[in-house]
């Protein structure tokens, strides 16, 4: 707030329309799954009543998700910063609303998956 100068009357500034993120989130910074940017996210089975209920943010992510996309992708096409969309899409999973893909970063210290692929590079024809 400030004076009018030739009134003394305070003059309201308009105020923004943008939401702060954290009030999308309730204050939260992390979801229950760690989503990295590469990380691919889809709808599994589309439930259009479920898509009603969900707040705007939410099923914006939730529409999106109907094709496979990625966290990244999902933050750039609906402006919404990474942090809001990782805790929002984690919510979604954990309301089995999305299926979060595995990364290769899944199978790091999985030593059983390197030795399969392993095995099947030695098996291509040379």
């Amino acid at each position: 707030m400030s004076q009018d100068p030739g009134r003394g009357q305070p003059v309201m500034k308009p105020r923004s329309k943008r939401i702060r993120p954290y009030t999308l989130t309730g204050g939260r910074t992390r979801g229950r799954h760690q989503l990295l940017v590469e990380t691919l996210i889809s709808v599994p089975r589309y439930d259009p009543v479920l898509s009603e209920k969900l707040m705007p943010e939410s099923k914006a992510l939730y529409e999106r998700a109907r094709s496979q996309v990625s966290i990244a992708e999902l933050s750039s096409m609906l402006s919404i910063p990474l942090g809001v969309v990782r805790v929002l899409v984690s919510d979604l999973a954990a309301q089995g609303a999305v299926f979060i893909h595995p990364t290769a970063h899944a199978y790091h210290h999985d030593r059983n998956v390197l030795e399969r692929i392993l095995n099947g590079l030695k098996q291509l024809p040379v």
